[in-house]
């Protein structure tokens, strides 16, 4: 009898702080993703030509362009490399860069400033240095052009309503997101509870060389959802910084599947993919052996 009220007392107590913890970050989640979709709406043209005339800057310009979490970005850049408008380089600087979901919710959880700057600094560092080294090794790829497709079809593919104004795009975005961080907030308390966080924070992922390989899978996931449950374990301290990077630094959205659609070649495709896997684990490796925000605060 007392077991069954501690058990219902537990499940209450994990899920009203799931909820509490959760509505508190609702407002500035739907105001970060209103600026987003306002930054898409206006400038996304103007930085698909950005790209268009870098030349041999591209990797540079690809990884600030990046930077910038929209949709559209890495279902831009994957179109353009499948034209040979961009390079491999660039296109693996915005693959890299790309940060999907994990600013807004780093914003949402009002996290230090300084934190989430060496966050995209790393990031941009991290892909300026690979696009560059890829395009010098690469700087006899071939460039044959193929019909660009239309950017917004796979943008609708993933239900994201651009073109549709800003207000109900970000309204589904703030909704989508806040599911799932309750759905998982709520699994984590029981984790938590039931293994206890220290034996969590021993567990693979957050060991400085086999966590990278792991988030660096959960990274190749083309959905929001990877870069959402990346950042909030690290924002958990179940997993390192370097740890987190892994998987944010594979993780390219719905830009793989644009890849995959719309380059000829399904052998090049899959060099493309491992690269990104290989560059974003090593250098998650790389920033855990640095003890790069081995912790949050």
């Amino acid at each position: 009898m007392f077991e069954n009220e501690w058990v219902i007392e537990l499940i209450i107590d994990i899920v009203l702080d799931a909820i509490i913890d959760n509505v508190k970050i609702l407002p500035f989640l739907f105001l970060t993703f209103l600026l987003m979709e306002y930054i898409e709406d206006s400038m996304n043209d103007r930085m698909g030509n950005v790209l268009k005339k870098a030349g041999k800057t591209g990797p540079l310009w690809g990884a600030l362009v990046g930077i910038v979490p929209q949709c559209g970005l890495s279902a831009a850049g994957a179109n353009l490399y499948a034209g040979r408008v961009i390079s491999l380089g660039t296109l693996l600087a915005i693959f890299l860069s790309n940060s999907d979901e994990m600013l807004p919710i780093l914003i949402a959880d009002a996290i230090n400033p300084y934190i989430i700057l060496l966050i995209l600094s790393a990031k941009i560092l991290v892909a300026v240095i690979a696009g560059f080294s890829v395009d010098f090794i690469y700087k006899k790829i071939l460039k044959k052009q193929i019909k660009e497709v239309d950017i917004h079809h796979f943008c609708e593919h993933e239900h994201c309503e651009c073109g549709k104004g800003i207000l109900r795009p970000a309204l589904k975005h703030t909704i989508k997101i806040f599911a799932f961080l309750l759905v998982f907030s709520i699994a984590l308390g029981f984790v938590i509870e039931l293994v206890g966080l220290e034996n969590i924070a021993s567990s693979v992922l957050n060991n400085d060389f086999i966590g990278p390989i792991f988030a660096g899978i959960i990274g190749l996931i083309p959905n929001c959802a990877a870069s959402v449950l990346l950042t909030k374990l690290f924002l958990e301290g179940v997993i390192s910084g370097g740890t987190m990077l892994s998987g944010l630094l594979v993780g390219a959205g719905v830009g793989i599947l644009v890849l995959i659609r719309v380059n000829e070649g399904k052998s090049e495709n899959i060099r493309i993919v491992c690269m990104l896997y290989f560059i974003g684990v090593i250098s998650g490796m790389v920033f855990n052996l640095f003890g790069f925000l081995s912790r949050v605060y």
